[in-house]
């Protein structure tokens, strides 16, 4: 499952961002700073073996082009894999977005094409309900778009107050200042947005321990993407389960 109001439980979700084929975790969202993780494929089957109940897939290239660079090996993970996926980087129209949903994809991450066009965010949830996730990166409290590099000169509150208003399912909330450094996380900013709307907030950016995990469950978020952290080993995603499980 992906992350659902009716659903009280706090999950755990694997990243699996794409660049030029293979997985990676940037550093604050930037390129030249990857580490590469191998196969897209193998890393996603790995994260199903140890209890991923939803897979967050990111064309990374498609992010920053415009334009699902990673097509091919995306598509490959959703032949592969047999739990609902979540999928953004690149998809910047409403037709790319039901393509996508009818291709197999669960949920679509909307980010630069939200801030751009609202409207697409009713446009394909009136045709696919519950099947948009609207992505909020946020750098020094401003919503910023096309791969993290421009501002879109509103806060993360007023713009999910807009997006629920449209019929976005979930907000995926990314704290670009603490992306990808394993230096911990920032639960205010998260905290202030999940108050701030009734849809499910996905927290994202920054976790480096179990302790993180547990600071966002507490937040109120009804899940978190993880990276890095899995990815180098400093937790595995059973242990991370079985933190928010005890809470």
């Amino acid at each position: 499952m992906t992350a659902d109001a009716s659903d009280d439980e706090f999950e755990v979700i694997p990243a699996v961002d794409v660049q030029n084929g293979e997985v990676v975790q940037l550093v604050q969202g930037e390129r030249g700073t990857e580490k590469t993780y191998g196969d897209p494929i193998e890393a996603a089957e790995r994260w199903i073996d140890t209890g991923a109940e939803t897979l967050h897939l990111v064309d990374l290239d498609g992010a920053f082009e415009g334009e699902r660079a990673n097509a091919d090996a995306i598509d490959a993970v959703i032949d592969a894999v047999d739990v609902p996926t979540q999928l953004g980087g690149g998809i910047r129209t409403a037709d790319d977005a039901v393509d996508l949903l009818e291709r197999g994809v669960d949920r679509v991450i909307l980010g630069t094409a939200a801030v751009e066009n609202p409207d697409i965010v009713a446009e394909i949830s009136e045709e696919h309900p519950d099947s948009v996730v609207v992505s909020l990166d946020a750098k020094d409290g401003e919503v910023v778009v096309e791969g993290w590099t421009q501002g879109a000169g509103v806060t993360p509150v007023e713009a999910a107050e807009r997006y629920a208003e449209l019929g976005a399912a979930a907000i995926l909330f990314t704290n670009v200042d603490v992306e990808g450094q394993l230096e911990g996380v920032a639960t205010d900013p998260v905290e202030e947005l999940v108050e701030a709307t009734e849809i499910p907030v996905i927290a994202s950016g920054g976790v480096a321990t179990l302790e993180d995990v547990q600071a966002l469950e507490k937040t109120g978020a009804a899940a978190v993407v993880v990276g890095s952290a899995l990815y180098e080993g400093n937790f595995t995603l059973e242990e991370a389960q079985a933190v928010v499980a005890e809470d």
